[in-house]
């Protein structure tokens, strides 16, 4: 039986992890029937934001502690995460994977990834085992796999843009298409990116968590 991580970057898309695209993800595992476990770093988000009014608000949240809100209290502290341990990684996307797992949303092109973030995938990487990135998360991917990495987060130019800058190569798709980057065993849709709705972001979902375990199992 294949074994996923699946790192969350706090909770709620504004501000931590997409809850839907989260959520999906692990259904789809789940109704595999794979063995999967939540990660998240233990850090402080980058700020919080009323979900309600889109305003940020004046208090501190834990990535970690707001991760267990999705994973039902069932969520390990990123640092602890060994590749050796697991047979692939997906990494729902939400603005946390551009706040808290790095700084793309601060800094664009000049991002840096938070560390335990990227010890993780560059580990996944040099094991030559699959990841799959969801949504905005798939900018952060030249930073680990270089030039010419083959990435989609659908069709926003501005985001394409920065990948292209970044060194990597982006692939427009549909919300339900995904991009496979065979050499690099990487997987990325655009989820939320695109939407517009909870059944196509799934459905697109479905299809790289059916990628992942396809080349997991090679």
């Amino acid at each position: 039986m294949a074994k996923v991580a699946v790192i969350l970057a706090g909770c709620g898309v504004f501000d931590g992890a997409e809850i839907h695209e989260a959520v999906c993800t692990l259904l789809s595992l789940s109704q595999r029937g794979v063995q999967y476990q939540c990660f998240a770093p233990d850090i402080e988000q980058a700020h919080v934001i009323n979900h309600l009014t889109g305003a940020e608000v004046d208090e501190s949240r834990n990535v970690l502690v707001e991760a267990a809100r999705i994973a039902r209290g069932e969520v390990t502290a990123l640092e602890q995460l060994q590749a050796k341990d697991f047979d692939a990684l997906i990494v729902p996307g939400g603005f946390g994977a551009a706040k808290n797992l790095s700084d793309f949303a601060f800094k664009g092109t000049e991002l840096t990834l938070e560390p335990s973030f990227h010890r993780a995938l560059e580990a996944f990487a040099d094991a030559d085992k699959p990841v799959g990135l969801l949504c905005i998360a798939p900018v952060i991917a030249p930073l680990i796999y270089g030039q010419g990495v083959q990435v989609t987060i659908g069709c926003d130019a501005e985001v394409a843009a920065a990948v292209e800058a970044l060194g990597g190569q982006h692939i427009e798709s549909a919300v339900e298409q995904v991009v496979v980057d065979e050499a690099n065993q990487l997987v990325t849709v655009p989820a939320y990116m695109l939407g517009p709705d909870i059944a196509s972001v799934a459905k697109g979902i479905d299809a790289l968590v059916a990628k992942v375990l396809e080349l997991a199992a090679k």
